[in-house]
């Protein structure tokens, strides 16, 4: 590999001597919720867990999203008799990581981008291939990975044309950063096309593994007592919300409450902690409101049903018909929209969906999904869909297809991946 840019070098450079910082950036942000305590030692590239013998296929992901969007994979695997070692980086995730990795998966912490915790990491794990998942790309993981000679494979590759252009300010630190792919398995030919002008060697558009992902699984005496104390009620969702887009969600229950009165909109932020914040916000409207996490169902006065609680989508998704997904009314780039799609929610977005374009054009193409460009249109959209279940199960019927036909990213990123896992399990086969 050649020498590395003036900037990663400077970079490096930089980090390892702002090691010692470490711990004060520990200390706050464990103050603040972002860590978990008796775990912070991995983020130093500490374990307590052994390695397990043999072969080690490790996947890394930034949060919540890139991780349910590769658990079907990751039980694919598995089934090929390889362990397995996931990261990622926030609380929400690691919480979802014990949920819902399959058994005997490994979770932990990804280590804080610094030479030297990257190389305790690496030498601890010793992975023998690297996946990492959409655009979570440290240097200095990828730097030390690549120096040890362990294949490195992007993931469901993404490029926002935002991040696009602030990477075309850097054309060598980025292609630095690339050119030590194996492969840069994509979702579109929009990522293929900037991922190959950024210097990616081997590109290869798979599509999206967010599409593939199963039904959320439910609890289902959780479910059985929330239908119960919603019968009767309407019920309209805002899921994924952002700040902003609360305060949209409230307005549009205002509008809304003439015409149904026992209407009753689940609010569930992206941000869990937010919940109280949301609260007051729907309180001081004159609004009966419950969050969650209080332990409370909702009753015959609830207006608002916040839920600030984590792992229970599967439960808000199969019990409101009408959904609007968060990220979309803000500058944030839009939420996910295909868990809600396939548990039966007639979707809704605003304007701002970049990181999920390709997925509403086809669904607003095919008439799956419906852009809402205010609180005014976003409450009239609602009105419609829960005065008119036919029309309602079209648009469902119509999302549900368009997803189905989208499909398929699973098997082509299997199949690309498969020299790599086959060769991992010759030498698993031969060292037995």
């Amino acid at each position: 590999m050649s020498r590395l840019p003036a900037s990663l070098t400077a970079y490096r450079l930089l980090t390892r001597a702002a090691t010692p910082l470490a711990h004060t950036l520990l200390s706050r942000r464990l103050a603040q919720g972002k860590e978990l305590g008796p775990r912070i030692s991995e983020r130093r590239g500490e374990a307590k867990i052994a390695r397990p013998p043999g072969p080690l296929v490790w996947v890394h992901g930034a949060s919540v999203g890139e991780m349910l969007a590769v658990l079907p994979l990751i039980e694919r695997i598995r089934t090929r008799g390889l362990s397995v070692l996931v990261t990622s980086g926030t609380v929400t995730s690691a919480n979802l990581a014990r949920q819902r990795l399959p058994h005997g998966v490994i979770h932990q912490f990804v280590p804080i981008d610094t030479p030297g915790f990257v190389d305790r990491f690496l030498e601890h794990w010793r992975p023998s291939l690297a996946l990492f998942v959409e655009s979570d790309l440290w240097p200095n993981l990828i730097i030390a990975s690549s120096r040890r000679s362990i294949p490195l494979i992007l993931l469901n590759g993404r490029l926002s044309e935002r991040s696009f252009a602030r990477w075309k300010k850097f054309p060598r630190t980025i292609e630095a950063l690339l050119k030590r792919f194996d492969l840069c398995l994509v979702r579109t030919p929009t990522d293929g096309k900037r991922f190959g002008e950024l210097g990616a060697p081997q590109v290869s558009i798979t599509g999206n593994l967010k599409l593939d992902v199963p039904q959320l699984p439910v609890d289902e005496g959780k479910l059985a007592m929330l239908t119960a104390a919603l019968a009767g009620h309407p019920v309209i969702a805002g899921a994924s919300t952002h700040p902003g887009e609360e305060k949209a969600m409230i307005e549009a229950h205002t509008r809304l409450k003439p015409a149904f009165g026992n209407l009753v909109t689940l609010i569930i932020p992206r941000h869990p902690e937010r919940g109280a914040e949301i609260a007051a916000l729907a309180a001081a409207r004159g609004l009966h409101t419950l969050q969650r996490s209080s332990g409370r169902l909702p009753d015959r006065n609830t207006d608002i049903y916040v839920c600030d609680t984590l792992g229970e989508l599967g439960i808000f998704y199969r019990l409101a018909p009408v959904v609007f997904m968060g990220g979309s009314l803000v500058q944030h780039g839009g939420q996910n929209p295909i868990e809600a799609i396939k548990l039966g929610a007639a979707v809704m977005h605003g304007p701002f969906i970049a990181n999920f374009a390709e997925i509403y054009a086809a669904l607003d193409g095919a008439k799956g999904a419906d852009l809402v460009a205010d609180t005014k249109r976003l409450a009239l959209r609602a009105h419609t869909w829960l005065k008119d279940p036919e029309e309602r199960k079209r648009v469902v019927a119509a999302g549900q297809k368009t997803v189905t036909a989208l499909g398929g990213a699973l098997e082509r990123t299997l199949s690309a991946l498969d020299p790599y896992l086959i060769q991992l399990r010759l030498e698993n086969q031969r060292d037995a």
